[in-house]
């Protein structure tokens, strides 16, 4: 199962949704594979910010190997769940491949409202960073019970 992550620009946000759901999803014995990128170019090539790394290495999760990038239609279109920080992102993939499977981060957390979307840390203290991790991390019980439900995700099982 292939799962590709989207901000904007590809150095905060979605990178660190690629890391805690990889994790999550791996510690539950799901199979899947986790990639991210932006909907803007403007960040292309560069590194994970550096609060978000900071904040995702101070938590136990890997924050190594990564560089920005912009998503494109047919990369949005060949995964088979695409899971959006704002809801803007989410119109705009759906712009760019309208038969995706595309949701908001915040449909896998019961205790936010519909359409709620990730906050932008960026632009904010470094304790932003700290905030977009838990937000992350609460919807990630409810991404790992819907990947349940996908046959694409389930463990390959061994016969002797």
């Amino acid at each position: 199962m292939k799962v590709l992550m989207v901000c904007t620009g590809n150095i905060c946000r979605s990178p660190m949704m690629e890391r805690v759901a990889a994790r999550h999803v791996e510690k539950a014995g799901l199979q899947a594979s986790f990639t991210s990128g932006g909907t803007s170019s403007e960040e292309a090539d560069n590194p994970i910010d550096h609060r978000a790394r900071r904040v995702l290495e101070r938590a136990g999760y890997d924050a190594c190997h990564h560089r920005a990038h912009q998503v494109t239609a047919r990369e949005v279109a060949e995964a088979d769940l695409v899971i959006a920080a704002e809801e803007h992102h989410r119109q705009r993939l759906l712009r760019l491949a309208p038969q995706a499977d595309v949701r908001l981060l915040s449909a896998f957390d019961p205790d936010l409202a519909a359409g709620t979307g990730l906050p932008d840390p960026w632009y904010g203290p470094p304790e932003d960073f700290d905030e977009t991790l838990t937000a992350i991390e609460a919807a990630m019980p409810g991404l790992v019970a819907y990947l349940r439900t996908r046959p694409e995700a389930a463990a390959p099982s061994f016969r002797e």
